[in-house]
């Protein structure tokens, strides 16, 4: 554990930062599921549907600084790919 007193808030500071970073990638994660397994099943109504949400949560993500801007690019692309490859 750090000495000086500016340390020790940065280790506070950083413990928080990783919390919220990590329930934002957890909600992604969550949302990422639900479109891969709507495609998956076949449903593409509800495919449909998850990606709007997953899209949504992706931008919120990037917005907040959890991921870079390409990388949700890349996620929303690769999601919507598979979306639009249904039947």
């Amino acid at each position: 554990m750090a000495n000086i007193k500016p340390a020790k808030k940065r280790v506070l500071v950083a413990k928080n930062n990783e919390a919220k970073n990590k329930a934002v990638k957890s909600s992604v994660k969550t949302a990422v599921k639900k479109v891969d397994s709507a495609v998956a099943a076949g449903d593409k109504t509800l495919a449909q549907a998850n990606l709007r949400e997953a899209e949504k949560e992706l931008k919120k993500a990037t917005t907040k600084g959890v991921y870079p801007k390409n990388t949700s690019s890349r996620k929303v692309s690769r999601l919507a790919k598979a979306v639009n490859a249904m039947e």
